[in-house]
């Protein structure tokens, strides 16, 4: 108990950490999206520091596992997961978005080494993990492909045609994460166009499907043991979370979507997360 403890209060903070770097590159860069990367901070942590067979050293390896941010506009969470695994330097996150850099504002796999897909364009990241699962179960090899999406992203048609796919050919080597952060850049997804409800449709479409707190660790965890059991079925963990989670000022608000902090701000942030880290 007290092995697990301690686990899950380096993840935490290990989160925490993500989260300040990920206000320090967007506020270099003047723009970006904050909310949608501080949501899915818990989530990226947990599979990068915990459950993810990957090596820096090499970053092209076949058994690896594989990772998709099918929301590709949340790069600076993947980066900043990244830059801590040692896939490159931490110093680099304050290239983000400028000339020449390999930090682009969203995830280039040609270029920036640990990173499986290119992603951008909404909705397309399920059909990449679909290939990519049934390429490891053709291959035979026993790695596992992960892939995050938002939910005002499940609005596109081709996340759903991803799904029946998913399920009908019975990939059990896919996990998915929903971020449901409930908030996309023109409002709540209920009101631009709802998707719900998200948990029954996924289970409606054969997936296994679990609800958790987005933000706690040990249920992220508890979750994703879970599914790695799951035989036969691809799994579905909707995430609860919060856009803009750990920065009072952002938490809950849209206009954070796709705006940079301001120095000032970016001051006032940090000052929240290393108060919370204490």
């Amino acid at each position: 108990m007290e092995s697990r403890e301690k686990e899950l209060a380096v993840l935490k903070a290990t989160a925490n950490e993500i989260r300040q770097d990920i206000i320090r590159m967007l506020g270099a860069a003047g723009s970006g999206h904050p909310g949608g990367s501080l949501s899915a901070a818990d989530i990226v942590t947990a599979l990068y520091f915990k459950f993810m067979r990957i090596d820096p050293e090499n970053v092209k390896k076949q058994d690896r596992d594989r990772f998709i941010l099918s929301k590709g506009h949340a790069a600076p969470v993947l980066y900043a997961a990244l830059a801590q695994r040692g896939f490159f330097p931490r110093e680099e996150l304050l290239t983000l978005r400028k000339v020449g850099s390999r930090l682009q504002g969203h995830p280039d796999m040609k270029k920036v080494p640990g990173v499986d897909m290119s992603t951008g364009s909404l909705g397309q990241g399920l059909s990449a993990a679909n290939g990519m699962a049934l390429a490891g179960r053709l291959d035979g090899r026993d790695y596992r492909v992960y892939v995050l999406l938002g939910d005002g992203e499940t609005q596109e048609g081709q996340v759903w045609e991803a799904a029946m796919a998913s399920a009908h050919y019975r990939l059990d080597n896919l996990t998915a994460f929903l971020d449901h952060n409930r908030l996309q850049i023109d409002g709540p997804i209920e009101e631009v166009m709802s998707p719900e409800p998200l948990a029954e449709k996924w289970m409606a479409f054969g997936w296994d499907v679990q609800v958790i707190d987005g933000h706690d660790m040990a249920q992220i965890l508890e979750a994703v043991e879970k599914a790695k059991k799951v035989k036969g079925k691809p799994q579905m963990i909707v995430a609860e979370t919060v856009k803009g989670k750990g920065v009072s000022f952002m938490e809950n608000q849209a206009g954070w979507h796709g705006s940079a902090p301001k120095p000032e701000e970016v001051e006032k942030a940090l000052a929240e997360l290393l108060a919370d880290k204490l």
